[in-house]
C-alpha cells in the first residue's frame, strides 16, 4: 500500500512533483535510494520481488505503482513491482508501453501504474481494477492528483487531506522554489485517522483504521506500515532531485540523488 501526491504540470518551476509514501511489511528485504542496472535506473528496490515502487531515469523517464485494496488475489500473479522497471527500459512512449501492459493486465493483482515521459511531457495512468477486473488508460491532465490504494483521484479521505495539504502549500509558495523536505515534514507525517464510518470497508474495519493516515505507523503483529519517504522534483530546467527517507534497522536515514535529464542539458 502506498499514497502520493503530485503536481503535473501546473507550475513554472517544476512541471513534475511527486510526494510518495511506501507502506510495506518492515521485515520485507529493501534496499534505499541508489543506482542500479548499471546506473540506469534511480530508485529504491524491493529485494523479494526485485521490483521498485517509484524510480526515474536519465532519459526523463518516472514511474511509480500502487496496490489497489481488494480481498481476492491470482497466487501466481506477476510482480507489480515489475512494472516501472520495465517502462524505464522501454524504448516504446508511454502511450504505447501502457497499451503493452493492457494485454497482460489479468496477470497481476490490482495495481496503479504513473509512467511519464519528461522530455515529451507525456503521462499515463494504467489501472486493472477501474470498472471490474477490465484495463484502463489514459492520459493523465495537467494539475494536482492524488493515488492510493483506489484509482486515480478517488476521494478516500486521507487522499483528500494530502491534497488539500499540498494545494495550501502550493499557494503559499506560489511561482517560487518549494522547499521539498519541509514539505515532507509537514505533510508526510500526517498520523491523523479516519472515523471508522467513513472507511472504505474492504479489509478488516480495525485494520483499515490502521492504515487510514498519510503515515502509518507499524501496525502488529507483523510490523506493517510506511516504510520510506520519497520526494521527486523536475525542475523546467531538466535537474532532478530524488531525495527519500527510509527505516533501516529502526532508524529513519536519508539518501538525496540529483541529477541532469540528459537531453535537457
Amino acid at each position: 500500500m502506498c499514497i502520493s501526491v503530485f503536481l503535473w504540470q501546473a507550475h513554472p518551476l517544476y512541471p513534475f512533483l511527486l510526494l510518495l509514501n511506501r507502506d510495506e511489511y518492515h521485515i520485507r528485504p529493501t534496499e534505499p535510494l541508489y543506482w542500479w542496472e548499471g546506473g540506469k535506473i534511480l530508485g529504491g528496490r524491493d529485494v523479494t520481488a526485485d521490483g521498485t515502487w517509484l524510480a526515474s531515469s536519465r532519459e526523463g523517464r518516472v514511474a511509480f505503482v500502487t496496490n489497489v485494496r481488494e480481498l481476492n488475489s491470482i497466487s501466481a500473479a506477476k510482480s507489480r513491482g515489475d512494472l516501472p522497471v520495465r517502462f524505464l527500459q522501454s524504448k516504446k512512449n508511454a502511450m504505447e508501453f501502457a497499451e503493452e501492459i493492457a494485454k497482460e493486465a489479468d496477470e497481476y493483482n490490482g495495481f496503479n501504474l504513473i509512467i511519464a515521459d519528461l522530455l515529451s511531457m507525456n503521462m499515463v495512468y494504467v489501472t486493472n481494477r477501474l470498472k471490474g477486473d477490465k484495463c484502463y488508460v489514459t492520459s493523465v491532465s495537467p494539475g494536482v492528483h492524488v493515488l492510493s490504494n483506489a484509482s486515480l483521484n478517488t476521494p478516500w479521505p486521507k487522499a483528500q487531506r494530502l491534497e488539500h495539504g499540498f494545494k495550501d502549500v502550493l499557494d503559499e509558495y506560489g511561482e517560487g522554489e518549494i522547499p521539498i523536505t519541509k514539505l515532507i515534514d509537514k505533510l508526510m507525517r500526517n498520523v491523523v485517522k479516519d472515523d471508522i464510518s467513513i472507511l472504505p470497508g474492504i479489509y478488516d474495519l480495525d485494520f483499515e483504521y490502521e492504515l487510514s493516515s498519510v503515515f502509518v505507523n507499524p501496525v502488529p503483529p507483523k510490523d506493517y506500515g510506511t516504510r520510506s519517504t520519497s520526494a521527486l522534483a523536475v525542475k523546467a530546467s531538466g535537474e532532478v532531485f530524488f531525495y527519500e527517507r527510509h527505516l533501516e534497522n529502526g532508524l529513519w536515514k536519508e539518501n538525496t540523488e540529483t541529477y541532469m535529464i540528459e537531453k535537457m542539458k
